[in-house]
């Protein structure tokens, strides 16, 4: 059910600081425009800033979904990671603010929406175009993969388009950060029909190589536009 109030154009105010550490602050406000996507702890909105006329998106997480330390552990651990992403096939991370009711991480905004949109518009990629989008997704994904970071949910749905039809990796909610190349990661995470058997079978951990196994989705995805793995399968 529709929660009637994604469609309402709501004002959302910033205090900030000054960082001069005088103790003034500036108020900055934003209206919330269109829903353009949610999760379990959050959704996201297409906003413009009041004093630029800028468009981005804005993500929020409501306070009350915060209210268990391991929730609020990784809204930090996601923020501490998108905030030092900066490269041209990642979402820019723009900043994080609070008020008493919810959470807000505004970010770059993809016009396009998403490769899943593109998808259920399309049916299909041919080969040359899923290869096109592909050479992009590996791009930003080795440029995280130098900074130890692995993402952990590559979907269509997380991969963005922006004005000009490029990929942005985005939605870091379940992103790692490994504090050395061979450390590996035992946490069970992810999309049921994305999920990578390394996860999965959980015995020798995973690392990096998780990304591999969503490449091979996300390309079966895009050519068929069937499901990689339907929800019965298993390993």
């Amino acid at each position: 059910m529709k929660d009637p109030t994604d469609q309402d154009t709501i004002t959302i105010e910033e205090v900030r600081k000054a960082s001069d550490g005088s103790g003034c602050t500036t108020v900055h406000r934003y209206l919330r425009g269109k829903l353009l996507g949610k999760g379990g702890f959050a959704k996201v909105y297409w906003c413009t800033s009041l004093d630029s006329n800028k468009n981005y998106a804005i993500k929020i997480v409501p306070k009350a979904n915060l209210v268990k330390s391991r929730a609020r552990q990784k809204l930090q651990a996601e923020i501490k990671i998108h905030r030092v992403l900066k490269h041209r096939r990642v979402v820019e991370y723009k900043h994080f603010f609070e008020d008493r009711v919810n959470c807000y991480i505004l970010l770059e905004l993809c016009h396009n929406h998403s490769m899943n949109e593109l998808i259920k518009r399309r049916k299909r990629l041919s080969e040359p175009e899923v290869l096109y989008y592909m050479m992009q997704l590996i791009d930003g994904t080795k440029y995280m993969h130098q900074l130890n970071v692995i993402h952990r949910d590559l979907k269509l749905g997380n991969l963005f388009l922006d004005r000009n039809m490029i990929i942005k990796i985005g939605d870091l909610g379940l992103a790692a950060k490994l504090t050395h190349e061979n450390e590996r990661k035992r946490t069970i995470c992810g999309t049921p029909n994305y999920i990578a058997p390394e996860i999965i079978d959980g015995k020798g951990g995973h690392s990096f190589q998780v990304c591999c196994a969503h490449f091979h989705s996300i390309k079966f995805h895009s050519i068929s536009n069937k499901s990689p793995l339907p929800p019965n399968s298993s390993f």
